[in-house]
């Protein structure tokens, strides 16, 4: 899959395409709903499909609460390119973006630079300066400029729809198996490994310490069954995750741990991980004795033992 970083970096002799156009944060059900209708017209019309997406996430430019992130942005170039995206254009979304009228956006992006034949968005999509654009403001637009567009209600499960939103709230209250129902893949931290405190090594559960998550989405204080992905090679193991302060230790600092069950051989620092989240096993518990918490620790590697014995499908 291509990636465009600006509007300079578009192929010049670009052909016709069809254009979906969101934040896409997670790349959850509901994206891979529209993104897979929107192949469904590209291959149809033999032309490319190409995805436009914002970075920084427009809250945080024009409002001042921007949701915390459920996917780094490498991470959802991915996503996008497993869906089937042949290109995907991330515009940085400033204040001068922001300032853009309707027509202008719409005329700079999908007519000038991208050649849209065809616009596929969700039926929430807003754009503009003070999102004063709309869907019918772009089918309008599209009918004066040469292309058509189809917006799709948002993909639900008959209770709620599946929604960034939904996917955080889950994630943000340890429901990551819940989590992983609506993005269609487990919940998933990346970072380098850093320096811990060493004591997990002391009580025979070495583990990797992931740098502290900046902005992203990160499931509350607990024990977790998961499994850590090393970038590098590929290789993914079966993994027990804590998230939280070791109060047995009267820890202060939040850390986000894993154990590769049976890796004591593992020198990840300075490595690129990720940590995907199956289930939460139980919340954070301050114990009395060291030896207590070592006779739970066991009990919760057996479980993640069991929980991560299928087939691993992040």
């Amino acid at each position: 899959m291509r990636r465009w970083f600006n509007l300079n970096e578009v192929d010049s002799n670009l052909t016709p395409s069809v254009v979906a156009i969101g934040v896409f944060d997670g790349v959850h059900r509901g994206h891979q709903d529209l993104i897979s209708r929107a192949k469904d017209v590209a291959t149809s019309k033999g032309i490319s499909l190409i995805a436009v997406t914002f970075d920084p996430h427009p809250r945080g430019v024009v409002g001042s609460n921007p949701p915390l992130a459920l996917a780094s942005l490498d991470f959802r170039l991915t996503l996008l390119e497993r869906c089937g995206v042949d290109a995907t254009l991330v515009l940085s979304f400033t204040k001068e973006l922001a300032s853009l009228s309707p027509d202008e956006f719409l005329k700079k992006v999908l007519v000038d630079h991208l050649h849209a034949k065809h616009v596929v968005v969700g039926d929430n999509f807003k754009f503009g300066f003070k999102a004063a654009g709309d869907t019918n403001y772009l089918a309008e637009f599209g009918k004066e400029n040469g292309f058509t567009t189809a917006v799709f209600e948002r993909f639900s499960d008959g209770k709620e729809p599946w929604s960034s939103t939904r996917a955080r709230n889950y994630i943000e209250s340890g429901e990551v198996d819940k989590a992983a129902l609506v993005l269609g893949r487990f919940p998933r931290l990346e970072g380098i490994v850093v320096h811990g405190d060493h004591r997990g090594r002391e009580l025979g559960y070495p583990t990797a310490n992931l740098e502290t998550p900046h902005q992203m989405s990160v499931p509350e204080d607990g024990i977790y069954a998961g499994y850590l992905v090393r970038s590098k090679t590929n290789e993914v193991l079966p993994a027990a995750i804590s998230i939280g302060t070791n109060p047995t230790f009267d820890g202060k600092e939040k850390r986000v741990e894993a154990y590769a069950l049976d890796r004591t051989d593992l020198d990840l620092y300075g490595e690129q991980v990720s940590f995907d989240f199956v289930k939460q096993l139980r919340k954070t518990v301050k114990y009395d004795s060291v030896d207590e918490l070592v006779s739970q620790m066991a009990r919760d590697v057996e479980e993640t033992r069991r929980l991560t014995s299928h087939t691993y499908n992040g």
